[in-house]
């Protein structure tokens, strides 16, 4: 079976495909040929509403149910969607452009993970008993209400499954916007989840413009709001969250610093630098894009990474033995060739890519900058496409200085075989998800997220369920009550 890329409506709500033709036009657009692949309408006010009202109804009776009865069918969506993995792949790389052999292991998998993950914690979330000589505390862990998740295109699948995943083992229910660019894949996690059992309303899918966020954001039946996407739209989000004191959790971007020391492995520490900068055409809010090498390896780096760049496979997307998949729009291309414009003109060197490739679509080559500078445009703005910044360094300390020196603090990662340097790096790093000697792995049993610019919150690992829930607590007395008069 394949999937269509043309769903049956635009809009989840209330367990069934709704649509309004009046909503504005949402386009698809498949990013390697730059054809239209789907036409879908942005949410109106009436939708947005109605899934609001479809979400605030569904959610008493969803945290009704025990723990183990709500994981009971975050388990079995992870079960279907791990037998559909290969038509849930193929229509996220039609969405995003990401090649398949990419999307098969990383995207679908990812979410049935989060699933089942959370699905199993469902039945263990419990509060505590605290004895006061005869009197006691008992603590309850209870639901927030009604969520908002809003999406990045880069992960769709994933992302929907690692904010709905937590929310609803919690009791919560949700409206889930979907990036605009790539709004495919949550209609297909919604119509999973109801074929495993869930309730009509607890999951709803909404689509549209920043405008919709808007009107999610700021409605009063919300209790909790959680984003993925830049910094400038999380300063957005945070502000009108704010003003209904709601719960939030953010995961904005980064300008991520990979260390590489001169004992470290060469080759893993280029393939982690590949993996950092070019995996999913380096769309990945966690990229190590400002890759520091000691100056003893600093060439042999160089060289070596050349080599490998050598191995990018591009074509068509749907061939497994593609490596290497386009932008995700023509507008996201360009704003990547500006800042490579803007290294070339500010003096750092261009070793590798730059360019276009040839053909339809939003195809861009891997690009690699050395003798980058840390002033420099591209060290410090997120550039959100393939482009690597190789900088020098010659001691532990100038590299731990450096790599702290930016607004951003998502991720970070270093390079070495001395493992008390190694440990000792990491905890001087200001970012919230760190790795040694290797990068970029993200299992959900981890917490992930950021420091400083780069967030609030965590999600994913045990920890995610204090952000998606909230606990009280309850005296009880034993005795008489005493009083002043």
């Amino acid at each position: 079976m394949t999937y269509p890329t043309q769903p049956e409506a635009s809009h989840f709500i209330d367990g069934q495909y709704v649509e309004d033709a009046s909503g504005t036009a949402l386009p698809v657009i498949y990013p390697a040929t730059g054809e239209k692949i789907a036409d879908l309408h942005a949410a109106t006010p009436a939708l947005v509403d109605r899934a609001l009202e479809a979400a605030r109804r569904a959610q008493p009776a969803w945290a009704a149910m025990t723990g183990t009865e709500r994981g009971r069918i975050l388990r079995r969506a992870a079960d279907i969607m791990r037998a559909r993995n290969r038509e849930l792949s193929e229509l996220e790389t039609r969405d995003t452009g990401k090649p398949l052999q990419e999307t098969l292991v990383a995207d679908a998998t990812s979410g049935a993970d989060a699933l089942e993950y959370f699905g199993g914690l469902a039945a263990t979330l419990s509060g505590e008993h605290i004895q006061l000589g005869e009197d006691f505390v008992y603590t309850r862990r209870e639901a927030l209400g009604v969520a908002v998740g809003i999406g990045a295109w880069n992960y769709p699948t994933q992302i929907a499954c690692w904010k709905a995943a937590p929310a609803l083992a919690c009791g919560n229910t949700m409206v889930f916007k979907p990036s605009e660019t790539t709004p495919l894949c949550a209609l297909k996690v919604a119509e999973i989840l109801k074929e495993a059992g869930l309730p009509d309303g607890v999951f709803n899918v909404v689509q549209g413009y920043g405008e919709v966020g808007a009107g999610l954001v700021s409605d009063v039946r919300v209790a909790k709001v959680s984003l993925t996407g830049s910094v400038p739209t999380g300063r957005k989000v945070y502000a009108a969250a704010a003003e209904g004191m709601k719960s939030v959790t953010m995961e904005l971007g980064g300008k991520s610093p990979l260390v590489i020391f001169d004992d470290a492995s060469l080759e893993d520490a280029v393939s982690a630098a590949i993996n950092a900068n070019f995996y999913s055409t380096g769309q990945i809010c966690s990229n190590g894009t400002r890759v520091f090498v000691q100056d003893g390896i600093r060439e042999a780096f160089l060289t070596r990474l050349a080599e490998r760049l050598k191995a990018v496979k591009t074509g068509d997307p749907l061939d497994e033995t593609t490596n290497f998949g386009p932008m995700v729009s023509e507008r996201q291309r360009e704003i990547v060739e500006g800042f490579i414009a803007k290294g070339q003109q500010e003096g750092a060197r261009l070793v590798a890519g730059g360019g276009r490739l040839e053909g339809e679509g939003f195809w861009i080559e891997p690009t690699v900058f050395a003798d980058v500078e840390d002033h420099m445009t591209i060290a410090r703005e997120e550039i959100f496409g393939p482009v690597m910044s190789v900088f020098g360094f010659a001691t532990e300390e100038e590299a731990l200085e450096r790599a702290n020196a930016t607004i951003y603090g998502l991720s970070a990662g270093v390079f070495t075989r001395d493992i008390a340097r190694a440990h000792r790096f990491v905890a001087a790093l200001q970012a919230g998800s760190c790795w040694i000697n290797t990068y970029n792995l993200t299992p959900v049993e981890a917490p992930f997220g950021g420091m400083k610019m780069s967030g609030v919150g965590r999600e994913n690992g045990r920890v995610a369920i204090e952000h998606w829930s909230q606990l009280k607590t309850v005296y009880v007395a034993t005795g008489a009550v005493e009083a002043p008069f």
